[in-house]
């Protein structure tokens, strides 16, 4: 009778101490963005939500929290209770951030769970622009005085800044010549492009989609070794002035650090589905974004090494604080 009692409330004492992560999920799910609705970010985010609730069979609510050249949102993820119901969708920022000097916050804060998407920078004008090919543009900059150009399309130093940065120290042309100007997203940097407030926006092709399908913008160039399947007829920056720049945003769900094993395992083996899902590819393939999956470590080791990279680039470019 003692033996059964004290059984019986071992039983008890555990399952109080951890009741949680026996039945995970069993609330709903809150997916952070760092990036304004309407962007590119916010779509993958919205796809990835909708897989996820099929697997786990529990609510994911996409919130987006803006600011800060992502340090708002990034900082989110990174500060929630590690128990798997706050998730965020990471984005290239995590690895550019804290070499800028705007946060402490870099990509050992949290668990990687997994990479979902890579998508190379294309080079965006207006339709009206009197720039029909990148070298004319690069040209203009170089004769110009610092500051006749302006380009947005993300944060001060985030992935499209450190995109353009980049092309144009690769071009020879001090970066500093091309005036930055900071904006939540690609959206509502390219709807400044419309306005007539800046110039260029480096920002995938798929976030440009609908205006240059609308013919409202065009794009020059694509920052890849390849050509977009979405927009076959951009060419390369290679083929265009033989440069070997390129650069592409990634973006990845993470959870806070010290998420148990378990719950990680779960939210690994469910984004793994999504990933492989026929409604996420085809999501994908239609909107041109790149897809790629990296689970857990691999994830973690890609964190590791792009962060080292992408350091490197900041420091000869000037940013790197």
């Amino acid at each position: 009778m003692r033996f059964a009692k004290s059984l019986a409330a071992a039983v008890l004492l555990s399952t109080a101490a951890f009741p949680a992560m026996a039945d995970f999920p069993d609330r709903p799910i809150t997916l952070y963005v760092a990036w304004g609705a309407g962007g590119g970010t916010d779509a993958v985010a919205r796809i990835i939500a909708v897989g996820l609730e099929k697997e786990l069979g529990q609510p994911v609510n996409v919130v987006n929290r803006t600011g800060g050249s992502g340090v708002v949102g990034h900082s989110a993820m990174a500060d929630a209770e590690p128990d798997g119901y706050t998730i965020g969708l990471a984005t290239t920022e995590v690895n550019l951030m804290h070499w800028l000097g705007l946060t402490d916050l870099n990509y050992t804060v949290y668990t990687p769970l997994a990479l979902m998407n890579v998508d190379p920078a294309g080079v965006q004008v207006a339709a009206n622009s009197e720039f029909d090919n990148v070298n004319d543009l690069l040209q203009a900059i170089k004769d110009s005085p610092p500051g006749t150009f302006r380009a947005t399309g993300s944060g001060q130093g985030s992935s499209w800044h450190v995109a353009i940065a980049g092309l144009l120290n690769d071009a020879d042309i001090d970066p500093s010549k091309v005036t930055w100007v900071p904006s939540d997203g690609a959206a509502s940097g390219l709807q400044e492009l419309l306005s007539g407030g800046t110039h260029i926006v480096p920002s995938s092709l798929v976030e440009a989609r609908g205006l240059i399908e609308a013919g409202r913008v065009k794009s020059l160039a694509y920052m890849s070794s390849e050509r977009s399947k979405l927009f076959p007829d951009v060419p390369t920056l290679k083929e265009e002035t033989g440069s070997d720049w390129q650069f592409g945003a990634w973006r990845g769900i993470v959870a806070p650090a010290d998420l148990p094993d378990d719950v990680r395992d779960r939210l690994i083996a469910a984004l793994d589905a999504v990933y492989q899902s026929e409604e996420y590819q085809e999501f994908m393939s239609s909107q041109g974004f790149g897809t790629r999956y990296l689970g857990g470590e691999e994830f973690g080791t890609f964190l590791e090494t792009t962060d080292a990279s992408f350091g490197e680039t900041m420091k000869a470019i000037g940013l790197a604080k």
